[in-house]
């Protein structure tokens, strides 16, 4: 299993240093992972003066400014996709993750689709790719990819790489913590990486109407004592002043319950339910649920979109 990923981490390298034209793509509503992965790359393609292009369907939020060449990432809704002759996306579990299903479904076969993913395997949409669920960040991936094609690693691809693992292990409270990634950070320290500041950026980015919102989610905080899963839920009226930006962490803050096998966070927006899942136990595969629901993710990070909305009773809420 090594050598393969091995294998596979010079095959990548091998097709960059061969394409003419790069697109990075980073999955719709992005996460520090997502943008540290693209601003990772980036640092690599600016040294090695190769010629590309950074893409998400989303705004980029401003939390991710710290990043270097964030503020390079595409914000436009449209893209020259044909352009390109190599396309690598980032964190993206499926296809409609990347915001370009159409274009990727249509490309031409002088296109070459690489996809780096630390997910569980939904669909094939990829020539290449790397789906290591074993990483607890798309950027340990990255890191893999780095020591195995003997890429220098400089302060700005340490502070990156730092960031995803900071971000997806929840600062080493998670369960997908291990003696590899904290390994790794300790390294990216040496390379340059400074941990206070990327931890700041994390976790210190709410506003005070964001932490009004998360008080109303904490304060509606139930658990289905059948299946020992906590669940909160937040109605458009909620939600209808924040931006889905400061609305990032409340799952992970919330998966901090003591006793719970798992979270799942509802959230009502634009006539859809967004489910958010997180496991809290070792054993707990919330992937599972989110598949049922036509969602996604990997055994400790899920989610899922579905038709619905919110109504208030007198005794609660009711989706329907």
């Amino acid at each position: 299993m090594l050598h393969n990923l091995e294998f596979t981490h010079k095959k990548i390298y091998h097709k960059i240093k061969k394409a003419n034209n790069i697109l990075l793509i980073a999955h719709v509503k992005p996460d520090h992972d997502a943008v540290a992965s693209i601003c990772a790359i980036s640092c690599f393609l600016k040294q090695a003066e190769k010629k590309y292009s950074a893409y998400c369907l989303d705004k980029i939020p401003y939390k991710f400014n710290f990043l270097p060449y964030s503020e390079n990432i595409n914000r436009e809704k449209k893209i020259e996709f044909k352009k390109f002759d190599l396309i690598i996306t980032f964190d993206c579990g499926n296809l409609s993750r990347t915001g370009l299903y159409s274009e990727i479904n249509n490309k031409d076969k002088s296109q070459y689709i690489i996809n780096i993913d630390h997910h569980i395997k939904i669909d094939d949409f990829a020539d290449l790719e790397i789906k290591d669920c074993s990483a607890c960040s798309t950027t340990e991936i990255l890191y893999d990819f780095f020591k195995v094609n003997n890429i220098k690693i400089n302060k700005n691809i340490a502070k990156c790489i730092l960031t995803g693992i900071l971000a997806d292990s929840g600062n080493f409270l998670f369960s997908n913590t291990t003696e590899k990634n904290i390994s790794i950070a300790c390294e990216m320290l040496n390379c340059g990486a400074n941990w206070p500041n990327v931890a700041s950026n994390i976790t210190r980015n709410k506003t005070l109407s964001s932490l009004k919102v998360w008080g109303n989610a904490i304060s509606r905080l139930q658990i289905n004592k059948t299946y020992n899963i906590a669940f909160t839920i937040l109605d458009e009226n909620d939600i209808k002043n924040t931006s889905m930006e400061e609305l990032e962490g409340l799952p992970e803050f919330i998966s901090t319950l003591c006793g719970v096998k798992a979270i799942l966070s509802i959230k009502e927006q634009n006539n859809c339910i967004r489910g958010n899942l997180r496991s809290c136990c070792k054993h707990t595969d919330i992937s599972i649920l989110a598949n049922t629901l036509n969602g996604g993710g990997n055994k400790k990070t899920a989610g899922f979109v579905t038709d619905g909305s919110i109504i208030k009773t007198e005794s609660g809420f009711k989706i329907q």
